[in-house]
């Protein structure tokens, strides 16, 4: 057994979770789109259009990014309960 696998760590970690939106950061987000509309853009390799105005051709998942602050501003507005 190696020293490290023995030895213990007692880290105290800090997140940073404020978003802060520039030119360019739409490319860091997921964005709020229809899902059948999603799909179609993904295999047909056509633009689509996100609540927040963004025009894109989706061709990563998006559940690796956070989600877009303006797209879940909207959605929470027009789907508010």
């Amino acid at each position: 057994m190696s020293y490290m696998s023995r030895m213990a760590l007692d880290v105290d970690l800090e997140l940073d979770t404020t978003t802060k939106t520039e030119n360019g950061d739409h490319d860091k987000f997921a964005h709020y789109v229809d899902k059948d509309d999603a799909t179609a853009s993904m295999v047909q390799g056509t633009p689509i259009i996100a609540l927040c105005g963004k025009i894109w051709v989706p061709t990563r998942a998006p559940d690796s990014f956070p989600v877009c602050p303006t797209c879940k501003e909207i959605y929470d507005a027009l789907f508010k309960s």
